[in-house]
């Protein structure tokens, strides 16, 4: 039965896909299209990709978790990457608007649902591959497959572009047909970073020997710009006019938001919704504070989805946080009580007794502004970009960084 319902899926979206061409053509075929793929950095790379082609004049447009843009006009958005209808339409209005560069998140589910389909890419990224998504995918393995799709297909006059560092990242783009790069700090690379000074004012980087600085904050975010760098070099960017907009870019809605207190406490709001993007956050803060400043990290699970990264988030935030507050984040129909228990389970006596639990999200934000002291930081994690909260079926406006600013003096 389980097969039979996801044969007849399979149908749908190829009918829908052959629906959308008959009403749309191709439009993919008159615009140049990069993909990005990965479990975390999709939208930060998607979103600074889109900015500087817009700074640099070109008419650009962006799909993606956050926003979708058509030459600067936002559309909402539903799902990272649309279906097949909705993506046709997308690139049509594009195409009409005159757009030459689409910037376009690609996501494991969009690729395996071939919302995809018949697009014509000039160019895809691979960022990382970490726990996500296996209540879809069942295994890392398939989660892998999946990705490794989306570079199969690439025609051979396309580049792949693959982070070095990553585990995954050689496999990735293994036995493809499109031209091939690697980016990397760690690794042997074609496009080589390195990190000179990282603080809180920014970053100051060298790829491949030119410096760069950046008002972004955080070593993932080295990631990000070198990933970004590289992209702008494979499409014949002016790269002096790239390196001057990364001295002042700004990363996406929601991604590694931060604002000083009059009272002197930092606060930081971040998407952070997956083990590794948990950690990366978290040690970035620990990167950048002083020794005497205090993390305190309010975050949690969704309801309804991978409950198997629970356990490991929730070890990963009480280790790396001074005072972590275990709550909600969007429960959907899942007693979020039970989603923290779950969050708890592999925690030692140790750390477990510092852990604060309190299930209503604003009443944590409140809790972490009240612990807070000159100097501390608080993190806000898992939400992001949403301004929303899901309980029991039913949305409702939350905004974390309204929160924060909201109870913070």
């Amino acid at each position: 039965m389980k097969n039979l319902i996801k044969n007849l899926k399979i149908k749908r979206r190829a009918i829908a896909t052959l629906a959308a061409f008959h009403f749309y053509g191709n439009p993919s075929a008159k615009l140049k299209i990069v993909g990005i793929t990965g479990t975390n950095g999709k939208t930060t790379t998607a979103t600074l990709l889109y900015r500087i082609a817009t700074e640099l004049g070109y008419k650009a447009g962006l799909i993606g978790t956050v926003e979708n843009i058509v030459v600067k006009e936002k559309r909402p958005t539903v799902n990272t990457t649309p279906g097949p209808m909705i993506l046709n339409q997308l690139l049509s209005e594009m195409v009409e608007e005159g757009c030459e560069y689409v910037f376009m998140e690609v996501s494991s589910h969009g690729i395996d649902q071939k919302r995809i389909a018949g697009v014509s890419f000039i160019g895809g990224i691979f960022t990382n591959l970490t726990h996500d998504h296996l209540d879809y995918h069942k295994s890392l393995e398939n989660y892998f497959l999946a990705k490794k799709k989306f570079f199969q297909d690439l025609p051979s006059n396309s580049f792949a572009l693959s982070n070095a560092d990553d585990e995954h990242g050689r496999e990735m783009i293994k036995g493809i047909k499109a031209k091939k790069f690697f980016y990397g700090i760690n690794n042997d690379a074609d496009f080589k970073g390195e990190i000179k000074k990282l603080d809180f004012d920014g970053l100051e980087l060298l790829f491949n020997s030119e410096h760069i600085k950046s008002n972004l904050l955080g070593k993932f975010n080295a990631y990000n710009l070198i990933t970004v760098w590289s992209t702008c070099v494979l499409l014949g960017f002016d790269m002096e006019k790239v390196k001057n907009i990364l001295k002042t870019i700004e990363p996406p809605t929601g991604r590694f938001e931060h604002f000083m207190s009059n009272n002197g406490i930092l606060g930081i709001v971040d998407y952070a919704h997956t083990p590794d993007a948990l950690e990366k956050i978290l040690l970035a803060v620990k990167e950048i504070k002083d020794n005497e400043s205090k993390i305190i990290s309010v975050f949690g699970c969704g309801g309804d989805r991978d409950p198997l990264k629970r356990r490991i988030m929730g070890k990963i935030g009480a280790t790396l946080s001074d005072i972590p507050i275990f709550t909600s984040d969007n429960p959907r129909n899942e007693d979020p009580d039970k989603i923290i228990a779950e969050m708890k389970t592999d925690l030692p006596m140790s750390i477990s007794q510092k852990v604060k639990t309190i299930s209503n999200r604003r009443e944590a934000i409140i809790e972490a502004t009240k612990i807070a002291k000159k100097g501390d930081i608080i993190l806000l994690a898992g939400k992001g970009h949403e301004d929303y909260q899901e309980i029991k079926g039913a949305k409702h406006h939350f905004n974390d960084m309204e929160e924060l600013k909201n109870n913070l003096a």
